[in-house]
């Protein structure tokens, strides 16, 4: 697959004009814009543990709803904990993100071309957009 990073971005500027993607701020599309590719020093590939520290700092670096083990519960109730968790209507990865809408959350939060079975990724475009919304409910069966 050939990645067009700069098509994309062109694609995704001119939904966010039309404001159809548009960030509820100035302030979150400068800081999507500068995400750390290391958030913490966990790596994921490493095993469940690591798994779980990771998405407790990140819930906590980026303030989501709830306490950090209401972020965990809600990934293992998505995907048991599984990076490569699959559902055959089109959700993928730790937090089961939309498929269809991935490339362009991704973009949004500072993950652009990170697959969404990049756990790292997975969790960093959830618990911002957790965040965003002040609850997990976009993750209502699980949260």
């Amino acid at each position: 697959m050939i990645r067009r990073p700069t098509m994309r971005r062109a694609i995704v500027a001119v939904l966010a004009s039309a404001s159809l993607l548009a960030p509820a701020s100035t302030a979150v599309a400068q800081a999507a814009q500068t995400v750390p590719v290391r958030v913490c020093d966990y790596d994921w590939r490493a095993g469940t543990w690591h798994i779980k520290q990771l998405i407790k700092c990140a819930a906590r670096r980026w303030d989501s709803p709830g306490t950090p083990d209401q972020a965990v519960s809600v990934a293992d109730c998505e995907s048991n904990l599984n990076p490569r968790a699959y559902s055959s209507s089109g959700y993928a990865g730790l937090f089961q993100q939309s498929t269809r809408y991935w490339p362009v959350r991704a973009d949004q939060w500072g993950q652009d071309d990170r697959s969404v079975y990049n756990a790292r990724a997975n969790i960093i475009v959830s618990v911002r957009m957790a965040h965003a919304a002040g609850s997990w409910s976009p993750w209502a069966g699980c949260a």
